[in-house]
């Protein structure tokens, strides 16, 4: 049975389940290289404008199953250190796709996020939780490092480094309220209502334009690594000036002129060309 199920709640949004409600979704080898798969397959999919990352049962994901976490494929010939190596690039992996699939993706946290769960969730570009969500950076509890999937590179970034250091060097478990004061999550719903709560998100993300969906994500990760206020903004100054020459701003302006909703189209903006008279 697959261990990642794809969802298509209509024509523009997207639900990636994991799926071992038995293991708490815990991350074994065969799921990760599963969910990097689908959710490669999400980005490919054009239509596709907003991914829900969400957990089945009662778990997000309760990190690296350390009772079965099976080998990585293709193998033969490999040293244990070469081994080791891939077998950790499989679980880093799926924080770079999901930073590189163009859509923007919700992690709606659903009861425990650990070690790696909790690092999942960090590489989604939303995360709501519902009211039994509890984080923990785990790695550190089992002898080992917290710093795991980017999560030293992002959790700071995330709810500063007083925060981040809390988490990851105490062990200690952050329940959903906590979670929502650091900001590590930006809205907490009833259990029952979570999965609601993050395709209304995602609805009413598809009612903008599709490129300026995909260039504002572009934009905030790629802003997390510029070293100034003035590369950010000549940055910022070209991406708004390619949104600025598609029809948008002129559709928005005319829609709320009607008191209307806007269609955004991402056509060619013609008027700009237009000569005096012509």
């Amino acid at each position: 049975m697959s261990m990642v199920q794809v969802e298509a709640v209509d024509e523009h949004v997207r639900i990636v389940r994991l799926r071992r409600p038995e293991r708490l979704n815990a991350l074994s080898i065969d799921l990760a290289v599963e969910l990097d798969e689908r959710l490669a397959e999400v980005g490919r999919d054009n239509a596709a404008r907003v991914v829900v990352l969400t957990g089945e049962g009662r778990a997000f994901c309760s990190g690296l199953d350390l009772k079965d976490y099976g080998v990585i494929p293709n193998i033969d010939g490999l040293s244990v250190h070469r081994i080791a190596s891939r077998s950790m690039r499989t679980y880093s992996q799926l924080t770079r796709r999901l930073r590189a699939i163009p859509q923007p993706v919700i992690a709606a946290v659903n009861g425990p996020a650990y070690g790696g769960g909790m690092c999942l969730a960090l590489g989604a570009d939303l995360r709501i939780a519902d009211e039994g969500a509890t984080f923990n950076a785990t790695g550190i509890v089992n002898g080992l490092t917290s710093a795991e999937m980017g999560a030293g590179w992002l959790l700071p970034r995330l709810i500063g480094a007083a925060n981040a250091n809390d988490i990851m060097l105490t062990g200690r478990r952050i329940d959903a309220a906590e979670a929502l004061r650091m900001g590590l999550v930006s809205r907490v719903v009833a259990e029952d209502d979570l999965l609601d709560e993050a395709l209304a998100m995602a609805a009413s993300m598809v009612r903008y334009s599709h490129h300026g969906l995909e260039a504002t994500k572009q934009s905030l990760w790629v802003e997390l690594e510029i070293g100034s206020l003035d590369a950010a903004i000549e940055f910022e100054d070209r991406n708004q000036l390619m949104a600025g020459f598609t029809d948008n701003l002129p559709t928005a302006i005319r829609a709320f002129d009607r008191d209307d909703e806007p269609v955004y189209l991402d056509e060619p903006r013609k008027d700009l060309f237009d000569q005096p008279g012509g």
